[in-house]
């Protein structure tokens, strides 16, 4: 894909998703003016009413959140942008955090459902308190794991599970829509139907979610340059058995070592010697050999055979 239409492709998802999470925005903000005006409390926002710093903080967060995640789904940001994209994530996180927290702050103050009238809120019942409280500790247990794995360098994880925190922090949106049979059909309100329409946003957002992790190849992740990435050690495929003999010494496949290291290897033979110049032989390395990967004079490997 040339560059043109690369830019293209990232503007197209980030410019979509952000389109999409107007929706919640729009509602936010007539939230905020409502609690600044002193409106009268109605049971759709008397959560809100209840805990207002939270409120406020949860409106602000979750449209940082929806808005700086969506350039993260393109990879062209990331590639032409990689300062830009650990910068933003590091602010995506904190803001996801936020959202995730108030959420299930606001979740304690929501006074008792009323089961009247024709506001969606009215019919939040305890089956829909604990649906709140799955998907807002979700969403903060995916983002804390989504940090924990790229701090150990495993980018297939921590993408997953930033994806996955998306989709949670996103459920605002699709509920815009999973919501439209309650006001189409009046007959149905009830409270297993607020439920229904609450918790099938967030769970067709996980199950696209997981769609988008399933279709990657784990062994073709990129990292903030486009650069492919290795996997974790622990998932990587172990030979059988290991030959060890001479310069033969085998090491498992992409086995990482400093790229500083200028010691010997013990074998069962003697030394084997893997420095810049492969001493043994007094040949100088070929780095042009696709077995060796070289990211920044920093990860040397092994090839392997040698």
């Amino acid at each position: 894909m040339n560059t043109t239409s690369s830019a293209k492709s990232d503007w197209l998802i980030a410019g979509g998703l952000i389109a999409l999470s107007i929706i919640p925005m729009v509602g936010g903000g007539f939230r905020l003016i409502e609690l600044g005006s002193g409106a009268a409390t109605t049971p759709d926002h008397a959560r809100f009413v209840a805990a207002p710093w939270s409120m406020v903080a949860h409106i602000v967060s979750s449209a940082i959140f929806c808005v700086l995640g969506a350039f993260q789904f393109a990879p062209g940001f990331r590639r032409r942008s990689p300062h830009w994209h650990r910068a933003a994530g590091r602010v995506l996180v904190a803001c996801g955090l936020v959202a995730a927290l108030t959420g299930l702050w606001m979740t304690q103050f929501r006074p008792p459902a009323d089961f009247t009238g024709s506001l969606p809120a009215s019919f939040d019942g305890p089956s829909l308190y604990v649906v709140r409280l799955l998907a807002g500790s979700a969403m903060a247990l995916s983002l804390c794991l989504g940090v924990t794995a790229v701090l150990r360098r495993d980018i297939a994880s921590h993408q997953a599970w930033m994806i996955r925190a998306y989709a949670l922090g996103f459920g605002a949106v699709t509920q815009a829509f999973t919501h439209l049979p309650w006001f189409l059909f009046p007959s149905i309100r009830g409270e297993l139907a607020r439920t229904l329409c609450m918790g099938a946003g967030w769970g067709i957002n996980i199950a696209v979610a997981e769609w988008l992790i399933w279709r990657e190849p784990r062994g073709k992740v990129s990292n903030d340059l486009g650069q492919p990435m290795p996997l974790p050690t622990a998932q990587r495929e172990q030979p059988a058995s290991a030959e060890r003999s001479g310069l033969n010494a085998r090491l498992p496949i992409g086995a990482p070592l400093d790229g500083n290291f200028f010691g010997d290897l013990a074998s069962p033979h003697g030394l084997v010697a893997f420095p810049h110049h492969d001493r043994s032989r007094n040949l100088p390395r070929q780095t042009g050999d696709p077995a060796f990967a070289l990211s920044g004079g920093v990860d040397a490997r092994i090839p392997r055979g040698r």
